[in-house]
């Protein structure tokens, strides 16, 4: 029955009734309050059924220092020790061959990426400056010794990152905090 009136409409050449019919064959028995936009949904109503809402004036100052907010992360303040377990950088990694800059948040820049739905699991090392094939040697050699089994690595010293087959992060942050970066 739905296919005759679709394709009398048709032959009659009514674009207009077109969409209603192909959403009423798609879907015989529901009816939608919303189809397209907001220009089709129901208007509000009467007003009177929502809350009185109060606005406050401001001199403007409190207004600005909530709208902006700070592009500089705060130093953390100097403690002995964090609930958290961060450890803040030594001052003493000058002498390194190697460094490893912590990001904007203070953080050590070791992450973990996981693609092709969850198979390929890579942890990756950045902002490395110096001896990169160094500190790839040393943390594979870590790796490896506490796991009993060769891995794969991969370095990019144009963007000064290293990458681990497998999930090493807590290797890796330990290794990198140890050393004091």
């Amino acid at each position: 029955m739905m296919a005759r009136v679709l394709f009398r409409s048709l032959q009659q050449n009514k674009p207009s009734n077109w969409s209603n019919l192909l959403r009423s064959a798609a879907a015989p028995n529901v009816d939608s309050v919303r189809q397209s936009s907001f220009r089709s949904s129901e208007p509000v109503g009467d007003l009177g059924q929502f809350p009185e809402v109060e606005v406050e004036e401001s001199t403007g100052m409190e207004a600005r220092r909530a709208v902006t907010c700070s592009r500089i992360v705060p130093k953390p303040l100097a403690q002995a020790d964090y609930p958290s377990g961060w450890k803040p950088p030594m001052a003493a990694t000058v002498d390194k061959k190697y460094f490893v800059a912590r990001t904007k948040n203070f953080m050590l820049p070791v992450y973990l990426r996981r693609s092709f739905r969850g198979q390929r699991i890579v942890t990756a090392v950045r902002r490395i400056d110096g001896d990169i094939w160094l500190l790839e040697a040393e943390l594979r050699y870590l790796i490896e010794k506490k796991l009993n089994k060769q891995i794969i690595t991969r370095v990019n010293e144009m963007n000064g990152q290293i990458e681990f087959k497998g999930d090493f992060v807590t290797i890796v942050e330990g290794f990198l905090a140890e050393k004091g970066f």
